[in-house]
């Protein structure tokens, strides 16, 4: 199947034979910036150290795939051969063992000398936000980086638009994602000083609209602009209303501490959340300036989008819910929702998650997965799993499966509530607590939750024909996945896991010995 691009944003532009060059095209910000360009009608050129990394998007096929080691002003130059703007999107976090401010003033004077032999007539840059009246020396070593950066592409022959951004909000952004899990997994936070920090943070649907549009100016433009959601929060607030948003409550203070706390606080982000400890430092340590715009001159040559700019809240739940304008709802399994809904990049949902997004990315997903095969046919075995429930059970302990339906009914639930057919599923219909959320005979099946539990569920029963040398024809995959809400999410998997322990293998092997006898009738 041909990759479509489509997006839910207004770019409000077609560019036909205008050629873009995406440099950090495999990043989180490069990854949803590609398919917007190629919505909007430009012809993308994009690079990597290898175009391995580049053929795992699905819109691979649809660009210029360019193979460039950015500290190498000819590869570079050669990337940026009739190339007329020049989307600058690599940067280092940095750490302590290596001087990655060397490296960033190296690979930038490479680009943009590139960028005026190659006769580019743009540079795009995204850098960070910071105050204005703090001179450079006193930055973050990771924000005093980025500006020195922008300094280089600005002062070089081609115009350049530098974006000052603070944190981004979508799924997959690493500053988003700490927000995410700090939130969570912690109720109660007692954090330093730096959370009373001001920030005005600005949705990853925003920040790529400014990007495209940049693109497509009536005139080259050459000094910064600061770009944000037009309101300040704390940094404190940004966990609050994420809580909020969740429906979870929390208690976020925060307390004067006289100890160097910039690297306390990422170790500990580290440590709390999935996020690499080598990413949460350089975040932790731009966390101790506010990062507020001081002005919003980029309205002067890009107007806001026509539904104006996103709110922190909408950004959330567009993040992490299905997204009205046609998003879709983070995939927490490749295995098979990816087969099931639209990607987001096919549905143009920029904040949705996406399946070459870090694997820290997203809500924590626990998974129990039992693989088995078996010398019975699929067609024999499909049957068993389709008239699974109601009145035929679920193949184990179904004493267990009676006091887990009796315990939901107690607190509202549709506890053990039977189904339609007892031998024929279709589409949303009810099996017991379950909704068949999708059908795909004699392949799959995937059943989602709906007793009352702190958190989202799914049961996937899947099917391949396989052929070994045991005589094996079908492999059964059975997996579990449950995405926890908060702490008491969190706690219900555990406590309920050694209980899995015993029924989900049980469940397995008496649906293949019940297909194994059907086959023999």
């Amino acid at each position: 199947m041909s990759y479509k691009p489509t997006s839910v944003i207004n770019h409000s532009a077609t560019h036909s034979g205008r050629r873009v060059l995406v440099t950090g095209a495999t990043g989180y910000v490069g990854g949803r910036l590609v398919p917007e360009l190629l919505a909007a009608g430009f012809t993308v050129r994009a690079t990597s150290r290898s175009k391995d990394s580049l053929a795992r998007f699905d819109w691979y096929d649809s660009v210029e795939a360019a193979e460039v080691d950015l500290q190498d002003e000819d590869s570079v130059r050669a990337a940026c051969e009739d190339v007329d703007v020049l989307f600058y999107l690599v940067h280092s976090m940095g750490g302590d063992d290596q001087d990655f401010e060397e490296v960033e003033k190296t690979v930038a004077t490479a680009v943009a000398n590139a960028a005026s032999d190659a006769g580019v007539s743009q540079i795009v840059y995204l850098s960070g936000l910071h105050p204005h009246d703090v001179p450079m020396e006193e930055l973050s070593k990771h924000m005093r980086s980025r500006e020195r950066v922008a300094q280089i592409l600005l002062d070089s022959p081609t115009p350049a638009i530098v974006y000052r951004a603070a944190t981004l909000i979508g799924s997959g952004s690493a500053s988003f994602e700490i927000i995410r899990h700090l939130v969570e997994r912690l109720p109660v936070m007692i954090a330093p000083a730096w959370i009373t920090n001001k920030i005005e943070p600005i949705s990853i649907r925003d920040t790529l609209y400014y990007l495209v549009r940049a693109a497509d100016l009536d005139e080259p433009a050459n000094r910064g602009y600061d770009i944000g959601c037009g309101k300040t929060y704390e940094f404190a607030d940004l966990l609050r209303r994420y809580a909020a948003v969740r429906g979870l409550k929390r208690w976020i203070t925060g307390v004067p501490l006289p100890l160097p706390m910039d690297k306390l606080s990422g170790m500990w982000i580290g440590l709390v959340t999935p996020v690499p400890t080598g990413l949460a430092i350089p975040l932790a340590q731009s966390m101790q300036e506010d990062a507020v715009t001081a002005e919003h001159d980029i309205a002067d040559i890009i107007p806001d989008p026509k539904a104006g700019l996103s709110d922190y809240d909408t950004a959330v739940r567009r993040a992490i819910e299905k997204d009205t304008d046609g998003g879709v709802e983070t995939s927490w399994d490749s295995s098979w929702e990816l087969s099931s809904v639209p990607a987001a990049s096919e549905e143009g949902d920029p904040a949705a998650s996406r399946p070459n997004d870090p694997e820290w990315a997203g809500s924590d997903v626990y998974r129990d997965v039992r693989v088995r095969r078996t010398p019975v046919d699929i067609e024999h075995v499909w049957p068993v799993l389709e008239g699974i429930g109601g009145s035929t059970g679920w193949y184990s302990a179904p004493i267990l499966w009676q006091i887990r339906g009796l315990m939901d009914k107690l607190v509202g639930g549709p506890g053990l509530g039977g189904r339609r057919d007892p031998r024929h599923l279709k589409l949303n219909d009810r099996v017991d607590w379950w909704r068949v959320e999708e059908i795909d005979r004699p392949h799959r099946l995937v059943l989602r939750a709906e007793m009352k539990i702190s958190g989202k569920a799914w049961l996937v029963l899947e099917l391949d024909d396989v052929t070994d040398e045991e005589g094996n024809r079908t492999e059964y995959t059975q997996t579990a996945l449950y995405q926890p809400k908060g702490l008491l999410g969190r706690a219900y998997w555990w406590a309920v896991y050694p209980f899995h322990f015993f029924i989900f293998p049980l469940m397995t092997r008496n649906i293949l010995k019940e297909a194994q006898a059907l086959s023999e009738r």
